[in-house]
């Protein structure tokens, strides 16, 4: 196949870039190897930026971070030689985090570990042929990263105006909204004064001029006295917003002040006393109004985000808060997720073009399949979901999460992929990413992605205990108690409020386990046992306590083969691959189980089969 023609280049005292459709990152030995892929991108009538015929230096490395900054997309080429290159690792880096990077590789090339979790195409075997299923795959990932550059461009202006609000680096103000107080007497309530607090905190950060706290940071002080002066000091901040919630006889009262940290002052307050169903125009005002009181300006687009939501219904936005609490405090529980899937289609009913509230719903279905419980596995509403935003992260997530139960690791490592290029701050996607790098043993990455995902979500302690067992599995002591003790503190949180949530308890019993503090797991754990006897997943997690933590074989084993008695094919999956098991692979009994497990699922497969023809 012949060479490709070169993409012109601007003469090299030019400073402008080309801005190619594909910036092609590799190892120059490999130059053969991938000028077939550049003819088979430009043969799509892209522009490509690949093979920089101009002389080494400061001016080369300048056009190079130019073109780089200026892709679309940009295609990565992993192979022996380019994994140690510097170069290729630094754009890819630089392109992942921009959300606009599309690996392959070539010879199973170790890739690098800061960009392990995103889904990689091997083209070993596509020998330059441009109908081949692996490049086509390639081709469509990169002409929806192309399209989603397009429609983000900023439409070009010559105007060079001092207005033009100052980006998050430059801002003037920066500020940290703490939890609203729940006023309603009843803890209960909780989910909606955190609900508000998230949204403003969502809508003050699409104000270009105003750097936010992320939520993870700000929810640190919930429950706490705020001392303002001592969190201007510890977050570096200009300002913080407080405020309180009361709901009640579909009334809502909020109270709000914004505070200079310098001088300790109220800058703003204000109250409102409305209707329930008033809660957007309320969040709107809010926002608007401390935009206002710092003297910033708001872009029309910047207005638009800000009015923009999942949906015009109040009730229906209530619905989603409920089940959100639900999910992020109680994941794989039976009782919870079935709660979850009926207030998020009751939520569908009064807004069937709710996005966030089908794929939410579609995460409830996915627990109870996995748990033998539903025959839905939640495939319907994660794709009605994507249907109605093709760009909503959490939908790829759960659909990545499905796929992997279905047993298409491939296509799931793909939707976890989608959903951290599309927002690498998603507390679903950094958490699905993390479970699939966990089940392939990758722990490295699993560390990376748990402690993303449980510095996202300070309710979570399902991530952190996951962080516990990845870091257990690497060998990493320190690392493991670290964690422990973070699970442990958000375990006794919600048993402050919940003492009969046995899923938290079995949770708070695996971090005491893994603190050495033996007595008080089992003591958790008998209790447990007493308040809910069949939680398969409390269940679960007692049998890796006792496997890795007590070291009692004879218990693990007792334990196990109760799970295995119900366990789905996607739950003896996750067993057979998860390391706390390792050392009881070996063990005839176990063996034993599991030919069992298997016998009666391939028995159940094939009445299945019968009985639907």
């Amino acid at each position: 196949m012949p060479l490709p023609k070169r993409a012109l280049l601007p003469h090299r005292n030019q400073r402008m870039a080309l801005v190619a459709d594909v910036f092609v990152s590799y190892a120059r030995t490999d130059k053969a190897r991938v000028a077939p892929l550049v003819a088979a991108l430009e043969a799509k009538g892209w522009s490509v930026w690949w093979d920089p015929a101009i002389s080494p230096g400061k001016e080369f490395d300048d056009e190079i971070d130019g073109e780089l900054q200026a892709a679309k997309a940009v295609l990565v080429v992993w192979t022996p030689t380019s994994v140690v290159s510097r170069w290729v690792r630094g754009e890819a880096r630089d392109a992942a985090e921009r959300g606009i990077l599309v690996p392959v590789r070539f010879d199973q090339a170790r890739l690098p570990i800061d960009v392990r979790a995103l889904h990689t195409t091997d083209l070993d075997d596509w020998r330059e042929n441009p109908s081949h299923s692996a490049l086509q795959e390639c081709l469509r990932a990169l002409e929806a990263m192309i399209a989603r550059s397009q429609a983000a461009q900023p439409v070009k202006t010559t105007s060079t105006s001092a207005e033009t609000p100052s980006t998050k680096d430059s801002a003037r103000f920066s500020i940290c909204v703490l939890p609203f107080n729940n006023m309603s007497g009843d803890a209960e309530q909780d989910y909606f004064s955190d609900g508000i607090t998230e949204d403003i905190i969502t809508d003050l950060s699409k104000v270009s001029a105003l750097a936010v706290t992320s939520s993870n940071t700000a929810f640190r002080y919930k429950g706490q006295h705020a001392d303002i002066p001592k969190v201007v000091r510890e977050l570096k901040v200009s300002h913080v917003l407080e405020g309180s919630v009361r709901k009640a006889g579909g009334r809502v009262r909020i109270n709000a002040q914004l505070i200079d940290g310098a001088s300790d002052n109220h800058v703003w307050a204000e109250r409102y006393d409305r209707d329930a169903s008033d809660i957007f125009a309320i969040q709107d005002e809010i926002s608007q109004a401390i935009v206002k009181a710092l003297k910033l300006r708001l872009l029309p687009e910047e207005k638009k985000a800000i009015e923009r939501r999942g949906t015009d219904s109040a009730d229906a936005h209530d619905l989603y808060l409920m089940a959100r609490q639900l999910y992020v405090t109680n994941q794989e529980d039976e009782q919870a997720s079935k709660a979850i899937v009926r207030t998020c289609a009751r939520a569908t009913e009064i807004d069937p073009r709710y996005a966030q509230a089908w794929a939410l719903m579609a995460a409830g279905y996915r627990s109870l399949r996995e748990l033998g419980l539903e025959s839905d596995d939640g495939m319907t509403a994660a794709e009605k979901a994507l249907a109605l935003d093709p760009k909503l992260a959490e939908a790829h997530a759960v659909k990545g999460y499905i796929l992997q139960m279905r047993g298409d690791m491939n296509g799931a490592v793909a939707e976890a992929a989608a959903a951290l290029n599309l927002n690498s701050e998603s507390y679903e996607a950094n958490r699905t990413a993390a479970r699939l790098n966990y089940l392939q043993h990758r722990f490295e990455d699993a560390v990376r992605l748990y402690q993303k995902a449980v510095n996202l979500m300070e309710t979570d302690v399902n991530s952190a205990m996951m962080l516990v067992s990845s870091y257990r599995a690497l060998g990493d002591v320190a690392g493991m108690r670290s964690a422990a003790e973070i699970a442990l503190k958000r375990a006794d949180a919600i048993l402050a409020h919940d003492q009969s949530n046995a899923g938290v308890i079995a949770y708070s019993a695996n971090a005491l386990g893994a603190l050495g503090e033996g007595d008080r797991a089992k003591a958790r754990m008998n209790r447990a046992m007493l308040i809910d006897p069949d939680n398969w997943n409390m269940r679960y997690n007692f049998a890796c306590a006792l496997s890795v933590y007590l070291k009692d074989t004879g218990a693990t084993l007792k334990m196990v083969k109760s799970l295995l008695e119900t366990a789905t094919e996607p739950l003896l999956d996750y067993m057979r691959a998860d390391p706390d098991f390792d050392h009881l692979h070996n063990d005839p009994r176990w063996q034993a189980m599991i030919a069992t497990a298997e016998t009666r699922l391939a028995a159940t497969s094939k009445a299945s089969v019968d009985t639907h023809g």
